[in-house]
């Protein structure tokens, strides 16, 4: 039995990349998995037999755009429906837009505060209720290291996220009362497709050499992270941003 058995989990941005790891470790771990994005049918069903091989004892999912209004409240009301309780909610949906600033649009600006501001906080509004009836719950944010500090070509996404952050100290404050456990992971460069898209060998080999431990971190170490702000190992860490990013915003 994992230490997660009876316990169900809805994950946003589950397609591929960091959601996707995510959710097969919380499969691993023995939750069942609802598993959100706007990706497409064929991605969330190879996402989703893989976490049945992992091990998650009900697996779900649904197509949902978080860009509209009030797709927030209806994933949770989908989920909730299909799986019968959430005990976990990861806010891992996000877009990013690499523009000089001066050159952002106004589309730019709304799209990545609507999926990355916008919906986890209406997601968290919608999820709380549940949690509240059962008993409590935990929410993890999936934030990034430049909530903390600035980079070039990032004004929105780094705004988003530093805004993603204090919301969790926000939620963790009031919600502790509730037994709802709020945190929040940054990572740092991770290889993805969305990190690596458009960068050229160079300016990787540069943001490598800029991170302490000399590479970039995996999918699987922020999965990692994730699991360890649900074990009872970190029962009392609450409210806290927890950077992972190999040193980089040390120096």
């Amino acid at each position: 039995m994992g230490e997660l058995s009876n316990k169900s989990a809805l994950i946003t941005g589950a397609s591929r990349g960091i959601g996707r790891a995510i959710a097969l470790r919380l499969a691993a771990d023995g939750a069942a998995i609802y598993l959100a994005a706007d990706g497409t049918e064929a991605e969330l069903k190879d996402v989703a037999g893989a976490c049945r091989t992992a091990g998650a004892p009900d697996v779900q999912w649904g197509l949902h755009d978080l860009a509209r209004s009030g797709a927030a409240e209806g994933m949770v009301a989908a989920a909730h429906q299909q799986m019968g309780r959430i005990d976990i909610l990861v806010n891992n949906a996000g877009v990013r837009a690499r523009k000089a600033f001066g050159d952002f649009s106004h589309d730019d600006f709304e799209r990545l505060t609507a999926i990355n501001l916008r919906a986890p906080f209406f997601t968290s509004q919608a999820v709380l209720p549940i949690m509240r009836a059962q008993g409590g719950g935990h929410v993890v944010h999936i934030a990034s290291q430049l909530g903390i500090v600035a980079s070039r070509y990032g004004a929105i996404y780094s705004l988003t996220k530093a805004a993603l952050i204090q919301l969790t100290r926000s939620m963790a404050l009031e919600l502790a009362a509730d037994k709802i456990q709020v945190n929040a992971v940054c990572p740092g460069p991770i290889s993805t497709e969305g990190f690596l898209a458009g960068r050229n060998p160079g300016e990787l080999e540069q943001r490598a050499r800029d991170v302490p431990i000399g590479r970039f971190g995996t999918v699987e170490e922020v999965a990692g992270v994730v699991a360890f702000l649900l074990s009872k190992d970190a029962a009392y860490v609450v409210g806290h941003a927890l950077v992972m990013d190999g040193g980089y915003v040390i120096h």
